[in-house]
C-alpha cells in the first residue's frame, strides 16, 4: 500500500514547488543579509562571512574573496553576515576579549551601528513594498471608468426605476462630485443626495430619498439593482444589489 502512495505522487511537480520555495527563501535571505553587508561595507568594517543558510560543521559551497567568505550552508533557515567586533548568529565572542579595532564594528559611531544592525529589516520593509507593488501592477483590480459605459446604465430593479434611474440613462455626477468609476458609485450613492444623470441627451437630477438606506436594509434579501454597460455584460454595483432572487 506504502509504494502504490509513492507511485502516485507527482514527484516532478513537487521537485518544483519545492525549488521555488527554496529560491524565493534564498532571495528573501540574501537580500535580507545585504542590508547588513551593504552598509558594513560603506563604514568600512571588516565582513568576515557572507552565507546562504547555515553552515554548522560544514558548507556546501565556500570562498574566499577578499576578507570575506561567502558561502551556502546545507541548513535553510535563514543566513548571516559575520561582521568583526560583532556578535551574531556566529556567537564568536573571542574578538571581544581583544582590544577594540578601527575596522570592527564597536568601534564605530552609534549611528552606524545602529544603521548597520536595522539595515536588514530596511530591507525586508522595502522588498515587500516593491512586491506588494509588483502584485498590484500585474493581478490588481482593474477599474471601469464611467465614460465607457456609453449606452448607460441597465435598470433590472423597481427599486432603481423608484429611485428615478431608467436604463440607458448616463449617471455624470452624484451630489455634485463626478464619477469616475463604476466601482466608486457604491460609496458615493451612500452618502450622496443628488444624482445628475444624462437622459436622452438632456441632463436631469435625481434626489436621492432620505431613507435610501433603509430602502436598502428592506430590501436585504432581494436583488435590488444591476448596471449593465450591455446586454452582454453584467456589472454589479455592491450596496446596491443583494443576494437573493426576486420573488
Amino acid at each position: 500500500m506504502m509504494q502504490l502512495f509513492l507511485l502516485d505522487i507527482n514527484w516532478s511537480a513537487v521537485s518544483l514547488q519545492a525549488g521555488q520555495l527554496i529560491l524565493s527563501l534564498s532571495i528573501l535571505v540574501v537580500m535580507h543579509e545585504l542590508g547588513h553587508f551593504i552598509p558594513a561595507k560603506i563604514f568600512k568594517c571588516r565582513v568576515e562571512k557572507f552565507y546562504l543558510f547555515f553552515d554548522p560543521w560544514f558548507a556546501l559551497f565556500k570562498k574566499k574573496v577578499g576578507e570575506t567568505e561567502y558561502g551556502i550552508g546545507w541548513l535553510p533557515l535563514g543566513g548571516y553576515v559575520k561582521i568583526a567586533g560583532m556578535v551574531d548568529e556566529s556567537m564568536d565572542k573571542e574578538q571581544l576579549k581583544q582590544p577594540p579595532q578601527d575596522w570592527e564594528f564597536r568601534s564605530k559611531p552609534a549611528w552606524q551601528r545602529l544603521i548597520i544592525m536595522i539595515g536588514g529589516v530596511t530591507v525586508n520593509v522595502l522588498l515587500a513594498i516593491f512586491i506588494y507593488a509588483m502584485i498590484l501592477f500585474t493581478w490588481g483590480d482593474t477599474k471601469l471608468p464611467m465614460k465607457s459605459l456609453t449606452n448607460g446604465v441597465w435598470i433590472v430593479d423597481s427599486v432603481g426605476t423608484e429611485l428615478g434611474l431608467r436604463t440607458g440613462d448616463k449617471i455624470v455626477e452624484v451630489n455634485n462630485q463626478p464619477v469616475e468609476y463604476f466601482e466608486d458609485l457604491n460609496a458615493q450613492l451612500l452618502l450622496g443626495e443628488t444624482i445628475k444623470v444624462e437622459r436622452n441627451s438632456k441632463v436631469e437630477n435625481i434626489v436621492i430619498p432620505v431613507n435610501f438606506i433603509e430602502q436598502i436594509v428592506e430590501k436585504g434579501k432581494r436583488t435590488l439593482l444591476a448596471f449593465r454597460a450591455s446586454r452582454l455584460l453584467l456589472l454589479k454595483c455592491p450596496i446596491l444589489q443583494m443576494l437573493s432572487r426576486p420573488v
